[in-house]
C-alpha cells in the first residue's frame, strides 16, 4: 500500500502563509506517524526584480493587517521593505530547498525561521547574507550552506518546486493537498483555521488507513 502523502503548498514570503503558521505545526502533529508531511516551495514571486515602491509597500501592509487580524500572527511593520527592497521570493525558497539537501529534518524549521525573520524582524530575507545566518542559527556550517544554496544543482530544483505547483494547478498559497498513489484530494486551498481543517484531516487518514490498495 502507497503511503499516503500532504503536500503542503507555500512560500516563505507569503503572509497567509505565515498566518498558517501555527495550523500547519498542528497538523503535522496530527500526521505523525500515519502520513507524511512534503513542503513543496510554490514561488510566490520567484525572479522579480522591480524596485517596490512606497504604495506597493503600503497595499502589502494592507494584506498583512488583515493576516494579522484573522490568525494572531506578529508582524513588524515599522521598516518593512525598506528602500530599494525588491520582493522575489526565489532566494528564500532556494533557502529551504537547500536545507532540505543538507538537512532533511531542518526544511520546516528554516522556513519557519525565514518567515520570523522576515515578518516578526523585519530582516530583508532576499539577501544571501541574512539565509545564511538563518541557516547557521540552525546549526548548518555556514560555508557549506553557501556552497548548497548558490549550487547550479539548488537553482534547478527549486525550479523543480515551482514546476510541480504548476503542473498541479496549485495557484493559491497555502494550499494542501492530500495524495495516496494516484488519488489527490485538496483540502485547503488558501488560509483556513485548524477547526475547520482537522475534521476533513483525519476523515483522509481514516479512509485511507481502512481503504484496500486498488487492484
Amino acid at each position: 500500500m502507497t503511503d499516503p502523502i500532504l503536500w503542503y503548498f507555500a512560500d516563505p514570503m507569503c503572509s497567509w502563509c505565515y498566518g498558517f503558521g501555527p495550523v500547519v505545526e498542528a497538523l503535522r502533529e496530527d500526521c505523525q506517524g500515519r502520513a507524511k508531511v512534503a513542503l513543496i516551495l510554490g514561488g510566490l514571486r520567484p525572479g522579480n526584480s522591480a524596485v517596490m515602491g512606497a504604495q506597493e509597500v503600503e497595499e502589502i501592509q494592507h494584506h498583512w493587517h488583515a493576516v494579522q487580524a484573522r490568525t494572531g500572527q506578529p508582524f513588524r511593520f515599522d521598516g518593512a521593505m525598506g528602500v530599494g527592497f525588491v520582493y522575489d521570493t526565489e532566494p528564500a525558497c532556494r533557502a529551504v530547498v537547500a536545507m532540505s539537501a543538507l538537512d532533511g529534518q531542518g526544511v520546516f524549521p528554516m522556513f519557519k525561521a525565514i518567515q520570523s525573520a522576515f515578518y516578526e524582524e523585519g530582516h530583508d530575507v532576499t539577501r544571501t547574507d541574512a539565509l545564511v545566518r538563518l541557516a547557521v542559527s540552525l546549526g548548518m556550517d555556514g560555508p557549506a550552506f553557501l556552497a548548497a544554496f548558490e549550487s547550479e544543482t539548488m537553482l534547478q530544483k527549486t525550479r523543480a518546486h515551482f514546476e510541480m505547483a504548476r503542473r498541479l494547478g496549485v495557484r493559491t498559497f497555502p494550499t494542501l493537498v492530500a495524495q495516496r498513489g494516484k488519488r489527490h484530494q485538496v483540502l485547503a486551498n488558501g488560509y483556513q483555521p485548524l477547526t475547520e481543517l482537522r475534521p476533513g484531516l483525519e476523515a483522509w487518514l481514516t479512509l485511507d488507513a481502512a481503504t484496500p490498495p486498488a487492484g
